[in-house]
């Protein structure tokens, strides 16, 4: 019996196409012809090649930017994963107090990233700010707008306020998958609370972590909106990321070839870095490291 194949399924998706080829592809081509040309106005294009990559490469601009970027994500995972992980072996597992938990660590989730940026920059003030007041009262100098560590400081713990309840909610699912016979088997054995988590609760958490870690890594790669309302990227260049780099350079400067080149760059940089990060995470978790 010959199988029927039915060609109108394709009207179904076809708006999911059309509106992918207008969101994503065909902004995507407009980079990269961008990437490969130059103009001097009045809408003249000129084949450039591969000069604007080349032009990056070598751009100690970009270079800086870049190692910037690298360690505000290395602290951000180094601080969001093992906080996320204590929040939510902490958490009740269920009841009342539960469910409280799992909507206060909903909250930060759900305001906007501009929201965030400004949350933080008013509260930093040392003049009308809590923070920025109560620090300055206690003889501590702290000013985002002028001092580098302070400014880098400030970000760092505004972007931990405000995606650490991420982390905390995937792996409090984790949790909640594990049957209370491994506890129960656990409690038989005499095994150390050190011993459940790693060799328990661990490994059964490995598959959210992995989805925690890569959405993180992301996120914070490509950041722009909370750190540009709080800093704008000082003081001086202090705290000017990749992202905020490429903002400035595409409008601020319009220089659109580099811009472009400097944007394709970058996303495959996210791309490698997380397609790093999955494997050696999918190869631990097969080892059951």
């Amino acid at each position: 019996m010959e199988k029927t194949v039915n060609h109108k399924a394709w009207f179904l998706v076809l708006p999911v196409l059309v509106l992918v080829a207008f969101s994503a592809v065909i902004p995507l081509m407009t980079v990269v012809n961008y990437s490969v040309q130059d103009t001097f106005g009045n809408n003249e294009f000129f084949w450039a090649g591969l000069d604007w990559f080349e032009e990056m490469l070598n751009s100690d601009r970009l270079w800086s930017a870049f190692w910037r970027q690298l360690m505000f994500s290395g602290i951000i995972l180094a601080i969001e994963i093992p906080l996320g992980i204590f929040v939510a072996l902490n958490m009740p597992k269920s009841g009342f107090w539960s469910s409280f938990c799992l909507v206060l660590m909903s909250l930060p989730l759900l305001i906007p990233w501009n929201v965030v940026g400004t949350i933080w920059q008013i509260f930093g003030r040392v003049d009308i700010g809590l923070l920025g007041y109560t620090l300055d009262a206690l003889g501590i100098n702290y000013n985002y707008t002028q001092n580098i560590f302070a400014a880098w400081a400030t970000i760092i713990v505004m972007d931990v306020w405000h995606w650490t309840s991420l982390v905390a909610l995937l792996a409090f699912a984790g949790l909640k998958s594990i049957p209370d016979a491994y506890y129960q088997a656990a409690k038989i054995d005499q095994a150390s609370r050190w011993n459940v988590f790693r060799y328990i609760e661990l490994p059964k958490m490995m598959g959210v972590l992995m989805i925690a870690v890569l959405l993180r890594f992301m996120d914070s790669f490509m950041i722009y909106t909370e750190p540009f309302v709080v800093t704008g990227g000082g003081p001086g260049n202090a705290t000017t990321l990749l992202s905020i780099d490429l903002v400035k350079m595409a409008l601020g400067q319009f220089d659109l070839g580099p811009a472009a080149a400097f944007s394709i760059m970058y996303n495959l940089v996210i791309l490698t870095l997380a397609y790093v990060f999955y494997t050696v995470m999918t190869t631990m978790d097969k080892k059951g490291v």
